[in-house]
């Protein structure tokens, strides 16, 4: 009787591990930022509580673009090749033109505006048309920027006229070069070089991303985001839908409340980076400019004529969704 004990509970052990090794996975999540960026530390936090919860999942993640390039990153996602990514998704407006709204002169006041934004009817419109291409979100997160100067400060229009700059994404781009600007598209992560070569007299990017790609190194003026911030971009943690979906119930919770956790973080070190950005370029020894609630005008003026118009004449749906958005106090 005890061997036949022993034997059958030797199978179900077996039975119970084998289940758990099917159930067992190893999900891809790609990025471009260095480890000490901000955006590496929300997808580790996200890797590390998982792996804490104990429930067969493990997230590997590759940074510094050495999976995918940085705009090339929403297709492989969409098409199940890639698990997760934080991403601007600005980046895949190219598939979604909605998407050009979450980086959009002047939509975006402050840190706190930010956060009830993707709380809004608006972040659920767009959210729709990420599951179209089975992607959803995991974790939401604005971060703010400026602009760098590599030989001038820039604040209003102005200091643009003539200048060769980078811009994140077309609805900046067309404010810029409706500001007379000529118009140079990169990822961030190749700003530094481009100063470096003069390829590109200005730039604006996050305040992160600023710090975490040395920007202070190469530029002599720094506008960062302060009182008024033109530049807000929607950067969140991304995932395949049907990834998630074919997880078990536990590696799903597991996932959420990560994914909790990390947005609060996100939130609270985005405010921080502003700030922090501030005093690596000082000590650096590069000027600090303000942009001033004037500059900030006249900047949405033009946006007004040029991004927002250009917006709801391309995309089908654009005036309600730039309407939603602008509903949000």
């Amino acid at each position: 009787m005890k061997s036949f004990v022993a034997t059958a509970f030797a199978a179900a052990t077996a039975a119970a591990v084998a289940l758990g090794a099917a159930e067992a996975r190893e999900l891809r999540l790609s990025h471009q930022w260095s480890n000490q960026d901000v955006r590496h530390r929300v997808a580790q936090m996200v890797a590390d509580e998982v792996a804490k919860a104990n429930v067969g999942l493990e997230i590997k993640i590759y940074g510094s673009k050495s999976l995918f390039k940085p705009r090339e990153q929403y297709k492989p996602l969409s098409r199940g090749q890639l698990d997760m990514t934080v991403l601007p998704l600005a980046y895949a407006a190219g598939q979604q033109p909605a998407y050009n709204l979450t980086l959009m002169p002047g939509l975006v006041k402050n840190h706190d505006h930010a956060a009830r934004l993707v709380r809004s009817p608006f972040m659920k419109e767009l959210e729709k048309k990420m599951a179209e291409d089975d992607v959803m979100v995991l974790v939401h997160g604005y971060l703010a920027g400026g602009f760098a100067g590599k030989d001038k400060c820039i604040t209003g229009p102005e200091d643009v006229k003539g200048l060769q700059m980078r811009a994140a994404g077309k609805s900046f781009e067309q404010m810029l070069a409706g500001a007379g600007a000529s118009i140079a598209s990169m990822a961030s992560s190749e700003i530094y070089n481009a100063f470096q070569t003069g390829v590109l007299d200005g730039a604006n990017t996050s305040s992160s991303s600023f710090v975490s790609y040395r920007i202070y190194e190469v530029a002599s003026c720094y506008t960062p985001a302060g009182d008024v911030a033109l530049w807000f971009m929607y950067q969140p943690l991304l995932m395949n839908k049907s990834t998630f979906e074919s997880l078990t119930p536990e590696q799903r919770k597991a996932l959420r409340d990560a994914a909790a956790k990390a947005e609060a973080f996100y939130l609270e070190e985005a405010k921080k980076q502003d700030a922090e950005s501030v005093e690596v370029f000082r000590k650096a020894g590069v000027e600090i400019a303000e942009m001033t609630p004037e500059d900030f005008e006249a900047w949405r003026e033009i946006a007004r004529r040029t991004s927002y118009k250009a917006f709801v004449e391309e995309v089908p749906d654009g005036q309600r969704l730039l309407d939603l958005a602008l509903s949000v106090e």
